[in-house]
């Protein structure tokens, strides 16, 4: 019961979010989306030994995050970010072999966390609320479809290593129930976007939903975790949410703003 009531309020507030608030609004919640991933992003690395700055890889992370605002800065903003994290590892750096490992990790965050949702800002502006939303519904709807289509018919283990609960079966379902939404919402909210290739983006996007629920389940399993976090009852942390929109994100803005 606790998961439902917190799915469903999470659901009200994404619809609340993406539809109604106004840009300052929608940009300061996807900011502090971004810091609260990060903050999980860091303790996993953490976890697994590295010795990260929470600040050094927020402070990057806003930077990229603050760049959807300025497409033209944004080779600026990241160089700044990068320039940044250097500073910060170098001064923090008290010897032994994991400097590299310990930069990039601290960097890692602005490319994982702040690219998409950096992407996700910017569809908005490209799309309107109906473009952005058919993304979420479409990751939405195939995570459902995953989950219960795998424990109606899960046999074959998809990436037995990485996740011991994921089916190929499931991923299926996911595939069809995904895609297809895609194709038959998107004929009202994405009219421009001719059928064959509405189909060819569902399932682009779907496959790439699994595959960001897959490496974040690498992150974590790596770190001896089971959620990113105990932020959200009954769902984990914010990067358990949101791991399938990470990439597929950046792929669906990429598809509409140039194909």
């Amino acid at each position: 019961m606790t998961r439902v009531l917190s799915g469903a309020v999470l659901v009200a507030l994404a619809v609340g979010v993406v539809w109604f608030a106004p840009p300052w609004l929608f940009f300061a919640f996807a900011a502090l989306l971004g810091v609260l991933a990060v903050n999980e992003v860091v303790a996993l690395a953490q976890a697994s030994g590295l010795d990260v700055s929470k600040y050094a890889a927020g402070f990057a992370t806003v930077l990229v995050v603050g760049s959807s605002g300025a497409p033209e800065m944004f080779q600026i903003f990241l160089m700044t970010a990068l320039v940044a994290v250097a500073a910060i590892t170098l001064g923090a750096w008290r010897g032994g072999p994991a400097a590299l490992a310990t930069a990039s990790a601290t960097l890692f965050p602005a490319l994982y966390i702040g690219l998409p949702i950096a992407a996700l800002l910017a569809l908005r502006t490209l799309a309107g609320a109906r473009g952005l939303f058919l993304l979420m519904l479409t990751v939405m709807v195939s995570d459902t479809a995953q989950y219960y289509s795998g424990r109606a018919f899960g046999r074959t283990l998809l990436a037995p290593v990485i996740s011991p609960k994921k089916t190929i079966e499931g991923a299926v379902g996911g595939f069809v129930f995904g895609a297809l939404l895609l194709v038959v919402v998107g004929r009202w909210w994405l009219p421009a976007i001719p059928l064959a290739l509405r189909a060819l983006l569902g399932v682009a996007l779907v496959a790439l939903g699994i595959a960001g629920d897959l490496f974040e389940s690498m992150l974590k399993r790596s770190a001896g975790v089971k959620d990113s976090s105990t932020l959200i009852p009954g769902h984990g942390g914010v990067l358990d949410r949101i791991d399938a929109l990470l990439f597929a994100a950046p792929v669906y803005y990429i598809v509409l703003e140039y194909v």
